[in-house]
């Protein structure tokens, strides 16, 4: 599984962390698995043209020592289907980005 890793996180990182991502995205499912939703403009064109799979989403585990986050882009709705995909280039960079801003306004790692 390709993912985006960052290790090595401090107890008060996580709990800053975990904070965060209840707030914005709702209580992990399970075990510190969120699921966040990749904006209908991030889709490639499978994604877009199966409007029966959406929302896709990108899985973000949290745990005490690490952040990892998945680099496929999945649908809760199918366990496989042609739309469930690595994420492009755009996505990818879309969800550093968004690990990298969080972590910048909760001060963690600094």
């Amino acid at each position: 599984m390709k993912q985006y890793v960052v290790d090595e996180l401090r107890p008060q990182d996580y709990e800053a962390l975990k904070k965060y991502l209840d707030k914005e995205f709702g209580p992990a499912e399970m075990d510190g698995i969120y699921w966040i939703p990749v904006a209908a403009e991030l889709l490639a064109d499978i994604q877009r043209q199966h409007a029966q799979c959406r929302p896709h989403y990108l899985a973000l585990d949290l745990d005490q020592g690490r952040i990892a986050c998945e680099l496929l882009v999945r649908t809760k709705t199918r366990m496989r289907c042609d739309c469930i995909q690595y994420a492009t280039e755009r996505q990818r960079n879309w969800l550093i980005e968004l690990i990298d801003n969080i972590f910048n306004r909760l001060g963690v790692m600094s």
